[in-house]
């Protein structure tokens, strides 16, 4: 059927809010269905009235309008997000570098978007979820801005002969994600030998969690830049001019002027902090809209007089049982640093360290880092890879003094990341697969790594 406006077609759509996708659909194929990815075809055939297609052009072609259904969960503290990123169109290697931002097949196909919400919920059968939203989504001019220097971002790695190192987290909120089968799924790339993996224009999980929150709730979330100002400036130019007139001064004044309390033993201290530094009045990064939509968390670093690190940087800790089920891209360690940026906070010590001696550091500097897509398909891939494997033939754990030791990979593993305890206590333990009983277990990079990316700088 063909829709001659666009009012016309989102009236149409609005009238498939509450509907469920078993009252829509008219193929019969929903009985069958155990996979969310064909909802969208229903949606498309059953609905809207046309054959399915995968073509470069939008799919109501005459309004230049794509559609996109798409899920969302609600999370245990009541707030709602994406439950993926949106997927939209295989990138051409040997074509993208040729296109201008505006000829982009991603602005060919994306510009404006129909998209459908339905709301996933493992405890119910897939014909029952029912669309809960339908909205025509058109970028901001800010959101744009962002979106065309990732687009550079991608093509300047195709044009250097690197599409094989492109990274999700490479970018802000328009990402190249893999799509394919398997890791065989590869495409030639136009100035290198190398076969790159087959990857897609996506807008992030972490993006799209900032407009369903927009067009659900709607949470209000505070921005850190000025109208226009992602225009002309990069987020990381703009976080060190916040930043900047609060270099070389210590925590507690900082807090002082910030107007907190100054209490080093609580954890949420410091990102409570740069965030009123930021001129934020909420203590949650993610309510920070820049933050929110790119998927920036903070990470503290501190370092000795001399610059040098002490401590190694801790991550999320270890779930055994999924690590045993899970493959490596869907994994949580691939997830984490594939898909994620880091804002490292960095404050120096101006005194050595004494066992019992309280110190105050002061603020040195920021870093917005992502970790290559290199390490990620080398380094930490073996990391997981061996983890899995010392769990699935049954870690060993040694009494050594007052302590344990395991044969989980150490952090004289790779030099670049680790496995070691993250327990309160050696009585905050988890279970094994095998019965045994471990103190909690988490990911770490290496305090060198950490190191050398700060020197990086």
């Amino acid at each position: 059927m063909l829709y001659d406006t666009i009012d016309e077609l989102m009236e149409k759509a609005r009238l498939a809010e509450g509907k469920t996708f078993g009252e829509i659909d008219n193929t019969g194929r929903i009985k069958n269905l155990k996979s969310k990815g064909t909802l969208g075809n229903i949606i498309e055939e059953s609905y809207f009235g046309y054959e399915i297609n995968s073509t470069s052009k939008p799919d109501f072609e005459n309004l230049g309008v794509e559609l996109k259904v798409t899920p969302f969960k609600r999370n245990k503290n009541g707030t709602y997000s994406a439950k993926e990123r949106l997927v939209l169109n295989i990138i051409d290697y040997m074509k993208e570098y040729k296109l201008t931002f505006e000829t982009s097949s991603f602005m060919s196909k994306a510009a404006k978007m129909l998209i459908m919400l339905y709301k996933h919920d493992p405890d119910i059968q897939i014909n029952d979820y029912r669309i809960f939203k339908a909205f025509l989504n058109e970028f901001s001019e800010e959101d744009l801005a962002v979106m065309r220097r990732d687009w550079e971002t991608i093509v300047t790695k195709i044009r250097n002969g690197e599409a094989h190192l492109i990274s999700e987290a490479d970018t802000m909120y328009l990402s190249a994600c893999t799509k394919g089968v398997n890791k065989t799924s590869v495409r030639q790339q136009p100035f290198s030998s190398i076969e790159a993996k087959q990857r897609a224009f996506s807008l992030k999980a972490s993006y799209m969690t900032g407009l369903i929150r927009k067009y659900i709730t709607p949470e209000h979330m505070e921005s850190i830049t000025k109208p226009g100002e992602l225009s002309d400036k990069t987020l990381d130019e703009i976080l060190n001019e916040r930043f900047m007139p609060h270099y070389g001064k210590s925590v507690d004044v900082l807090c002082k002027e910030a107007g907190i309390k100054y209490n080093p033993g609580n954890k949420s201290m410091i990102p409570h902090l740069m965030t009123k530094l930021l001129g934020v009045s909420k203590n949650d990064i993610d309510q920070i809209e820049e933050f929110s939509k790119a998927n920036i968390k903070f990470k503290t670093i501190r370092r000795e007089p001399d610059g040098k690190i002490r401590e190694h940087m801790s991550f999320t800790n270890i779930d055994f049982d999924t690590l045993l089920e899970e493959d490596w891209e869907d994994s949580e360690l691939f997830n984490m640093f594939s898909e994620q940026k880091y804002l490292f906070l960095v404050f120096r010590f101006t005194e050595k360290y004494q066992k019992g001696v309280k110190r105050i550091p002061y603020f040195e500097g920021i870093k917005l880092w992502n970790m290559p897509q290199g390490t990620i398909e080398n380094e930490l891939y073996e990391l997981w890879a061996e983890t899995r494997r010392v769990v699935r033939e049954g870690v060993e754990l040694v009494p050594k003094s007052n302590r344990v030791n395991n044969n989980l990979p150490g952090s004289k593993f790779n030099r670049i990341c680790h496995v070691r305890s993250k327990a309160q206590d050696g009585d905050d333990k988890i279970l094994l697969p095998d019965g045994q009983w471990i103190t909690k277990q988490g990911y770490w990079l290496d305090k060198d790594y950490i190191q050398m990316i700060l020197d990086e700088r």
